[in-house]
């Protein structure tokens, strides 16, 4: 599998340039008429939902979620929490390595986060499952966490484990693509902007933020009756709890 190159800026993110992988990834988001959204790793389908009153500012994306999600991050066992090294470097490898990951051509920003904006872990977790309602404000889109697995039970022996190490300041982070803090491929404009400036100014440049966009959504291969035929399918696989 063809290797990044790695861009750390100093007091910022690492930048991995991907090349020889066209896309469509393995892990994507697809899109449809009608607001029709589709989040599928290979050929499985993860998450279908539905953008109503796409044309208003306002608006909800009902999602339904299903079985079958792969991380393309191993487990991370306690004792790689206690020494974990360069978490950056540690995950940007094995995103690289990942056979069912979301990276495809173009540069990628990953980024330690210490604090966000409020409402991502608490109002904006979405812990029902498997259905959720998004509301998409307008101008600021929808920034909170929708995980793609069942949530373990508070009282469970990993979720015990894990809160020992956020007490003890050792737990691993999170990865996180979400609407508006998503690991951000790097326009193409801002790109070839920077590399040809960088050809005189490499040490100034290399100061200079990158300017990030969302990932891509690709076009869902069907009509939007094969969409649905497929939501009906995972409503029959999936029912209402």
């Amino acid at each position: 599998m063809n290797r990044a190159t790695r861009e750390p800026l100093p007091g910022g993110p690492l930048v991995l340039a991907v090349s020889g992988r066209p896309g469509p990834p393995p892990l994507r988001f697809e899109t449809a008429d009608g607001g029709r959204r589709l989040l599928r790793q290979g050929e499985r389908p993860l998450m279908l939902g539905r953008l109503l009153d796409e044309d208003h500012c306002c608006r909800e994306l009902h999602l339904r979620r299903l079985d079958g999600y792969r991380s393309p991050l191993p487990p991370v066992r306690s004792a790689a929490m206690l020494s974990p090294g360069n978490w950056l470097h540690r995950y940007a490898s094995w995103l690289e390595d990942a056979a069912d990951g979301p990276l495809y051509d173009g540069r990628w920003s990953l980024t330690v986060r210490s604090s966000f904006a409020p409402g991502i872990w608490t109002e904006d977790l979405v812990t029902e499952w498997p259905d959720g309602r998004l509301e998409l404000l307008c101008g600021g889109g929808w920034h909170g966490v929708v995980p793609l697995r069942r949530l373990s039970p508070p009282d469970a022996p990993r979720v015990k484990a894990y809160r020992k190490h956020a007490r003890e300041g050792t737990l691993a982070p999170v990865l996180a693509a979400s609407h508006g803090e998503r690991p951000a491929r790097l326009s193409p404009g801002r790109a070839r902007q920077r590399a040809a400036l960088e050809a005189g100014y490499a040490d100034t440049m290399a100061w200079l933020p990158y300017e990030e966009t969302h990932t891509d959504l690709w076009p869902f291969p069907g009509t939007p009756a094969t969409w649905e035929d497929l939501a009906a399918r995972a409503m029959f696989e999936c029912p209402r709890d």
